[in-house]
C-alpha cells in the first residue's frame, strides 16, 4: 500500500489563530515547528521524528476521553516528566494515573487545550 504515515491532522475550533499559538507555545506542535533533529521549518509543516503512530478507533461509549468529543490527539514525547515540568510552570493542569503507565507500553499524561481538547502526552519505553 502506498501509505507512508500521518499527513495531516485537521480540526475545528472556535478561534484557530489562538489555538495554533496555543500548540505552538506549549507543546512546539503546529506550523512552523520541528523537533530536534528533523532540518529546517517552514510555515505550512511541522517536522516530526519517525516512530511509532497509534491509529485506533474507540467504542463509541469509551469513557477513556470526553463523550462529546470525537476525538483525541497523542503525542509522543521524548521527556515527559520534563515536559510535565514545564506545562506545570505555565499553569496548565495535568493528569496522571498509574494504570495508565506499563513497562510494555510506556508513560502517559493527559492535558487539555484551551478549547477542551484532550491531549494525552505518551512516553514509549526505551528500546
Amino acid at each position: 500500500m502506498g501509505v507512508l504515515g500521518i499527513g495531516g491532522l485537521f480540526f475545528r475550533a472556535r478561534d484557530p489563530d489562538a489555538l495554533n499559538a496555543w500548540y505552538r507555545e506549549h507543546l512546539g506542535v503546529g506550523a512552523g515547528c520541528s523537533a530536534e533533529g528533523t532540518g529546517p521549518v517552514d510555515e505550512w509543516s511541522w517536522n516530526t521524528q519517525g516512530g511509532p503512530v497509534v491509529f485506533a478507533p474507540f467504542q463509541e461509549s469509551t469513557d477513556y476521553f470526553a463523550a462529546d468529543k470525537q476525538w483525541m490527539l497523542n503525542l509522543r514525547v521524548a521527556d515527559l516528566e520534563g515536559l510535565c515540568e514545564q506545562l506545570n510552570a505555565a499553569g496548565i493542569k495535568i493528569i496522571t494515573k498509574p494504570e495508565w503507565d506499563s513497562p510494555e507500553t510506556g508513560q502517559f499524561a493527559r492535558i487539555h487545550d484551551p478549547e477542551g481538547n484532550a491531549i494525552e502526552l505518551w512516553e514509549p519505553p526505551a528500546a
